[in-house]
């Protein structure tokens, strides 16, 4: 398989390391701010029938800027910058001179920016209900097969619904979310589905979140997934179920560290490799 197929997994920065899908909005005046950096490096991926094939060792880096910040009771607004984006691509050597064969290469530049609402649309104590409808700014570079960016405009429609409860006095709670991708530039809609598991320890100083997500195409686009139209490592028809944890710790009320580690175990058409991201947030109540 052409190796400009494999998808550079940028998505998954935003799905795993930011609360995009957050069921509570925050309410006027709160906000969620973070920091964070994210990478993947690999030296395969799942082709387009979900074989694992080898190819040469690429990656993605990012540093990125999240926040929600609450207009109103019921409304947030929230961006997504990635504001340095790193792809990159290693030297390929001969595995019997270690002569150089192949030159490595890098983009770096802006990444694609997402800015969107949350509206709550029912709350009490025991439930909440809210949708997202979140934009994508297709503002990232492209220099031959690498990118930092796929080049589209989307729209993505999301119905979220959240639960707190307790487990003999240990708080946690539950979200669930189900959604549509709507994409431009002849790539496939998708359709996404999600859970998310958190439990909260040492008196409410540290968050273990638990997510499984699922991304399907609805494959009603006409871009080839094996060489589009930008020369883009940014594939169509990209198809992943992943899973992740996060550890969330709150050194004071409002300032804390995160850490996350989510990879996918199944696929078309992206990396298999796990990715790794590390954050400093600011949590206004």
């Amino acid at each position: 398989m052409n190796i400009k197929t494999i998808f550079a997994f940028i998505a998954v920065l935003i799905l795993f390391s930011n609360t995009i899908y957050s069921q509570w909005v925050k309410g006027k005046g709160k906000g969620y701010y973070k920091l964070s950096a994210w990478n993947i490096q690999s030296d395969q991926h799942y082709t387009d029938t979900g074989a694992i094939d080898p190819n040469i060792t690429q990656g993605q880096f990012n540093i990125s800027f999240y926040g929600e910040y609450g207009l109103a009771d019921k409304l947030d607004v929230l961006v997504y910058l990635p504001f340095f984006s790193r792809s990159y691509q290693n030297d390929v050597l001969s595995g019997t001179t270690g002569d150089l064969l192949t030159s490595g290469d890098a983009l770096n530049s802006v990444g694609d920016i997402d800015v969107g609402v949350s509206y709550s649309l029912f709350k009490n104590k025991n439930i909440a209900l809210s949708t997202t409808l979140k934009f994508g700014l297709p503002v990232g570079k492209t220099k031959g097969s690498l990118q930092t960016g796929d080049g589209e405009f989307n729209q993505l429609v999301l119905l979220n619904l959240g639960m707190p409860f307790k487990l003999e006095e240990i708080p946690l709670y539950a979200k669930v979310y189900t959604g549509y991708n709507n994409r431009t530039e002849d790539f496939s809609d998708e359709f996404r589905v999600g859970l998310e598991l958190g439990v909260n320890l040492l008196n409410e100083k540290l968050w273990l979140i638990g997510r499984l997500d699922r991304v399907s195409s609805l494959k009603n686009g006409s871009l080839s997934a094996q060489n589009n139209s930008q020369g883009s490592i940014f594939a169509n028809n990209v198809e992943y179920t992943s899973a992740g944890i996060e550890a969330a710790y709150y050194i004071s009320k409002k300032l804390g560290l995160s850490f996350n580690y989510t990879s996918a175990f199944e696929g078309r058409i992206i990396f298999a490799s796990p990715s790794i991201s590390g954050g400093i947030f600011l949590d206004v109540k």
